[in-house]
């Protein structure tokens, strides 16, 4: 199809930059993304008939990952100190 409607795995190497260009970074089109990436997630792995803890799992481990990342330097400065 189209190279404006082929998903990012779909996409080759070399016609990257021509797919980004077709792309809509307005706020508005970047709203509409998260929208369309959070539903397609959501009935990927967490609204199916027999889904079990594994979606929640994935996003709870992103959420750590995520906050562990936001506190590394709070942690990495906490190992030195010195406890009596």
């Amino acid at each position: 199809g189209p190279l404006s409607e082929r998903h990012l795995m779909d996409v080759r190497l070399g016609e990257l930059p021509a797919w980004l260009a077709t792309r809509d970074f307005s706020p508005q089109g970047l709203l509409g993304g998260v929208q369309k990436a959070w539903s397609s997630y959501y009935n990927k792995y967490i609204n199916v008939r027999k889904g079990g803890p594994a979606g929640i799992s994935m996003l709870l481990a992103g959420y750590c990952l995520l906050s562990y990342g936001c506190n590394y330097q709070h942690i990495k400065q906490h190992r030195w100190r010195k406890h009596h």
